[in-house]
C-alpha cells in the first residue's frame, strides 16, 4: 500500500467566509474545451434550454397537491439554468429564465406562499421542501438580474414559513419525511437570505433550523457526524417513511445549510460535522464511478459495489456530493475533495447524459443498461432531469478557486481539461491573470498551463496532484526548469508570473487494477473502464483474469465510433484453459461512454467476474456451529 502525504497550505483558509450560491466572483470567466466542454454545451442547449418552463411553473397555480414534489422542479431547473447562463452569456437563455423567475413570482398569495399544497396539506410530505427550492431559484435570479421584486418574493416566502414553524409553532424536524431532514434544508437559502437583507430575524430563524438538525425529533446531524451514514438510524419498516435516516440527497442538503452557517458564523461544530460525514462517505459510500446510493439512500455501498444493485447513483445524489465536495473544497481546501469531485465528474456525472444531450437519466448502474427515469408527479420531468444540469454548470466553477489572503493570492487548479479561465487577484491595482491549459487530458496525461497576468504579478499558483498517480512518475517544470514533486495534495509554485510563463504537468496514466469481492476492474487516471456490448468481442458478463505486472494493466488505445476514450486489456477469459488459454485483447471504453444510447440491447459493465483458481486461492472451511 502506497504512503500518502497531503500538502495542506496552513490553517488559515478555515476563516469564515460569506454565504453565495455557488458564485466565485474572483473567477470572473471560464471557458472549457474537448469532450467535457462538448458535454457541457450539449446538456445547456439540449436539456437546459429545451425546457418547457411554463409547464414547471403550473402547479404554483393550481395548488392541488396534498404529498407530492412538482415545486422542486422549477427551483432546481432555474439555478441550472442560471448558472449555465453565467458560463455561456447566452442572451436568448436569459430571456428565458427571466420569463420562468416572472412566472413563478405570479403566482404568490397576498400571505406570501409560493408552492403547489393545498392549504390543508402545507407543511406536509415535500412542502416546505418545494418552497426551498423556490427561495434559492428566487435568490439565484436576484443576484444574477439585481430584479428586487424577486428578494421580496424569497422573503415572503420565508415570513410566511416563520409563521408555520419555529418554537412557538410546529417543530420543522416533524415536517416532512427523513427525520425532516426535506424540510430542515431550507436552513441554506435561509441563511442567504439573511446575507442579502441582514435582517435579523433570518439569523435568528437559522440557528433555529440548525438547532432542529441535532434536536432529539430531528437527524441529529451534529451528534451522529462521526456515525457511518447508513447505520444512524435503523433499518426503517417503511422506506419513503420519516423514519428513514438515511436519505443521502437530503441529508447531504442539510450538511450544505450547516457548512454555509459555519461560513456565516464561524461555528466550528458545523465545520466539524460536515468534514466528518464527507470523510465517512468517502470511506463507505463513494463508489468506484464516484457516486453512491441505492434507493436513493446510503447503504454501505463502497464495499457492495460489486453487487448487482437496483436503483443505484441517483443522479441527484450525484450533482449533491459534487457540490458538497466543491464548498468543503472552497472552505478547507483538502486536495483529497478535488480528486473525488474530479473521480465524479468524468464518471458518473459523464454516464448520467445520453449521448445526444436530451436527457439526463435517474440512476447509473455500475452494469445493466442506461435508461430514462420516469416522469414524476403527473408531469413530463423528473428530479433529475430537473438537477442534473446543476452538476454540468458546476465543472467551470470548480475549476478554479482564488484564496485572496493578506500575505499573497493563492490560485487553486482543481480539475484539468483544456480551458481557458480569467482571474482576478486581491488588491485595487491587482493585474487579471489568464490560466490557459492545453491538454487532451485525461485521454493523454500531459498538461500544459500558460501563464497569462496583465502585468508581472506575485502570487502562489498550486496544482493539483491526484492520489492516484505514482508519485514517482509526475514530473512538473516552470519554464523548463523542474520542480520537486515529493507530495500528494497541493504543489505550491510561488514566483512572480509574467506573461508567456508556461508550467506542464505530466500524470502517471498506466491501467491500474482494482480487486474486491473476487471481481476486477480498471481505472486509467481519473477515469473507470467498462466493457460494452457494442465492441463484439465476447459475452460482458463472462468471467476473467485481467493480466496484470504489479498492479498495472498494459492498456493500448484504439479507435471506437460510440466511446470517447477506448482501450484494449489483455485478459483469459471464461473457464476453459484446454481449448483456449489464450491471452485475448479485450476491448474496453470510459465508463461515461458506456451504454450511452440507452438501448436496451447494449449492455455494459464494470466489475468483472473473476475466474476461480484454485491452485491459487487456498480453500477455508466456513466457521461451523
Amino acid at each position: 500500500m502506497k504512503k500518502v502525504v497531503i500538502v495542506l497550505l496552513c490553517g488559515m483558509f478555515c476563516l469564515p467566509l460569506k454565504a453565495q450560491i455557488a458564485v466565485n466572483s474572483s473567477v470572473e470567466s471560464v471557458k472549457i474545451g474537448g469532450y467535457v466542454g462538448s458535454r457541457i454545451d450539449d446538456c445547456i442547449e439540449k436539456r437546459v434550454k429545451a425546457q418547457d418552463v411554463e409547464h414547471l411553473v403550473e402547479p404554483f397555480r393550481s395548488r392541488t397537491e396534498s404529498h407530492r414534489w412538482q415545486s422542486e422542479f422549477w427551483g432546481k431547473w432555474i439555478q441550472g439554468a442560471i448558472a449555465s447562463y453565467r458560463y455561456t452569456r447566452d442572451a436568448e437563455l436569459y430571456e428565458i429564465i427571466k420569463q420562468g423567475a416572472e412566472g413563478l413570482m405570479a403566482t404568490q398569495t397576498p400571505d406570501g406562499y409560493i408552492g403547489n399544497y393545498a392549504p390543508e396539506y402545507q407543511l406536509q410530505q415535500w412542502d416546505v421542501w418545494g418552497r426551498k427550492y423556490s427561495t434559492l431559484g428566487l435568490l439565484a435570479w436576484y443576484d444574477l438580474s439585481g430584479d428586487k421584486r424577486a428578494l421580496k418574493a424569497a422573503r415572503g416566502v420565508i415570513d410566511h414559513l416563520m409563521t408555520q414553524v419555529g418554537p412557538q409553532a410546529t417543530a420543522i424536524a416533524m415536517t416532512g419525511n427523513y427525520f425532516g431532514m426535506a424540510s430542515c434544508s431550507i436552513l441554506e437559502p435561509v441563511v442567504y437570505l439573511y446575507q442579502r437583507t441582514n435582517d435579523k430575524r433570518y439569523l435568528e430563524f437559522a440557528n433555529y433550523i440548525a438547532e432542529q438538525l441535532n434536536s432529539p425529533e430531528g437527524p441529529q446531524l451534529l451528534d451522529r457526524a462521526d456515525k457511518p451514514v447508513a447505520r444512524r438510524f435503523p433499518h426503517p419498516e417503511v422506506w419513503w417513511s420519516r423514519e428513514n435516516g438515511h436519505k443521502a440527497y437530503e441529508m447531504m442538503s442539510c450538511y450544505e445549510g450547516l457548512l454555509e452557517m459555519y461560513k456565516l458564523m464561524g461555528e466550528k461544530k458545523y465545520l466539524d460535522a460536515v468534514e466528518k460525514t464527507v470523510e465517512t462517505i468517502i470511506e463507505q459510500e463513494i463508489n468506484i464511478a464516484g457516486s453512491g446510493s441505492a434507493f436513493e439512500c446510503w447503504y454501505g455501498g463502497k464495499e457492495r459495489q460489486t453487487q448487482p444493485t437496483y436503483h443505484t447513483m441517483e443522479t441527484c445524489v450525484t450533482f449533491t456530493w459534487m457540490q458538497l465536495c466543491n464548498r468543503l473544497l472552497q472552505v478547507t481546501h483538502n486536495p483529497q475533495l478535488a480528486d473525488k469531485l474530479e473521480q465524479t465528474m468524468y464518471n458518473a456525472l459523464m454516464a448520467s447524459l445520453r449521448a445526444d444531450g436530451g436527457q439526463i437519466s435517474k440512476y447509473s448502474p455500475l452494469e445493466g443498461v442506461r435508461s430514462a427515469g420516469e416522469e414524476q408527479c403527473e408531469m413530463h420531468i423528473n428530479c433529475c432531469n430537473a438537477n442534473g444540469p446543476r452538476a454540468f454548470a458546476l465543472i467551470p466553477q470548480a475549476m478554479y478557486h482564488v484564496q485572496n489572503q493578506e500575505a499573497g493570492d493563492v490560485v487553486y487548479v482543481n480539475l484539468y481539461a483544456p480551458s481557458e479561465a480569467t482571474l482576478a487577484l486581491s488588491g485595487k491595482k491587482a493585474p487579471k491573470v489568464t490560466l490557459s491549459q492545453k491538454t487532451d487530458y485525461p485521454v493523454g496525461g500531459r498538461i500544459e498551463i500558460e501563464v497569462t497576468p496583465e502585468k508581472a504579478a506575485t502570487f502562489m499558483l498550486s496544482l493539483r496532484i491526484p492520489m492516484w498517480s505514482a508519485l514517482d512518475r509526475v514530473k512538473a517544470t516552470v519554464n523548463g526548469e523542474p520542480l520537486k514533486v515529493d507530495a500528494y495534495g497541493w504543489l505550491p509554485i510561488t514566483r512572480e508570473w509574467k506573461a508567456g510563463d508556461k508550467i506542464t504537468l505530466e500524470l502517471d496514466m498506466r491501467g491500474r487494477l482494482v480487486e474486491q469481492n473476487n471481481y476486477q476492474a480498471i481505472q486509467r487516471g481519473p477515469v473507470t473502464l467498462a466493457r460494452d456490448s457494442r465492441f463484439g468481442d465476447g459475452f460482458v458478463d463472462e468471467t476473467s483474469v485481467v493480466e496484470h505486472k504489479d498492479g498495472y494493466v498494459e492498456l493500448t488505445p484504439v479507435g471506437s465510433d460510440f466511446a470517447w476514450m477506448a482501450f484494449t486489456a489483455p485478459m483469459k477469459l471464461g473457464t476453459d484453459l484446454e481449448g483456449s488459454s489464450a491471452i485475448k485483447q479485450i476491448r474496453m471504453c470510459d465508463f461515461g461512454s458506456a451504454g450511452n444510447t440507452w438501448e436496451r440491447n447494449i449492455r455494459y459493465r464494470v466489475w468483472l467476474p473473476k475466474t476461480l483458481n484454485v491452485m491459487k486461492s487456498p480453500y477455508v472451511p466456513y466457521n461451523r456451529p
